[in-house]
């Protein structure tokens, strides 16, 4: 079985001792139990994984002896979701799903239909955000989180899908009345991909015509449709298939 994966600011050069405390470091010591003389996998977030061993536990602390350092490959193309905001019960899990799925940034997205609004909180619901894809990013071990953007509305979202396109990216607006299949998009050939997602009622006739204006391809992802908590996992599943990712 592959070693846990815990996350540092900084990971130490090997023949280091590495101090695991904070968060990470009670979730280690009190909630799993971890003891001396297990592996564990030490990560900054941002591509280092070092595999190293307990050596000393204390109260919500670890010590660890780093043996081996590396630095883990990007997957291309790079994955940006952006995810209109879901009812406040599947919010971080839409975060949670996407994550462990292998999106690479994650945007948060004001869309007209929301049910949910953020205005006077967008601060406060980002760091749940962000604390919710650092948790999937563990249990998922991987050597990078998810970059988790400021709340956008949809003029940021269609300057950034312009700059996109303008970058040579593929952007697949998810729409049940996409005339273009996921599939038959050429994901394997593009830069980047961003997906964007819309909310539970739904991108409205204004959401679609500007996105599409702005170089967006409204396309159908699948037979069936999707809760806006699950349609970016399930496009990341696709997107593993279609293109060098798995």
């Amino acid at each position: 079985m592959a070693a846990t994966v815990f996350y540092l600011d900084e990971v130490p050069e090997p023949g280091a001792i590495a101090v695991l405390d904070g968060p990470e470091g009670r979730h280690a010591a009190t909630v799993r139990r971890i003891r001396v003389g297990e592996p564990i996998t030490l990560s900054d977030g941002r591509g280092v994984l070092a595999e190293s061993e307990v050596v000393a536990v204390q109260r919500d602390r670890l010590e660890l002896a780093v043996r081996d350092r590396v630095l883990a490959a990007r997957p291309a193309p790079l994955v940006t979701v952006v995810q209109a905001l879901p009812k406040s019960d599947r919010s971080e899990l839409a975060v949670e799903l996407m994550t462990e799925a292998g999106a690479d940034a994650v945007i948060p997205w004001q869309a007209a239909r929301c049910v949910a609004n953020w205005e006077g909180k967008a601060a406060k619901a980002v760091d749940k955000w962000r604390a919710a894809a650092r948790s999937a990013a563990r249990q998922s071990r991987r050597a990078y989180i998810p970059e988790v953007a400021d709340l956008h509305r949809t003029k940021d979202l269609l300057e950034l899908v312009r700059k996109a396109k303008a970058d040579g990216a593929i952007v697949a607006a998810l729409h049940e009345s996409g005339t273009a299949r996921f599939t038959e998009l050429p994901f394997a050939d593009a830069a980047e991909i961003v997906l964007v997602v819309g909310p539970e009622g739904g991108l409205d006739d204004a959401e679609l015509a500007a996105l599409a204006d702005a170089g967006a391809n409204v396309t159908l992802l699948g037979p069936t449709v999707l809760r806006t908590s699950t349609a970016a996992a399930v496009a990341l599943g696709a997107l593993g298939a279609l293109t060098s990712r798995w």
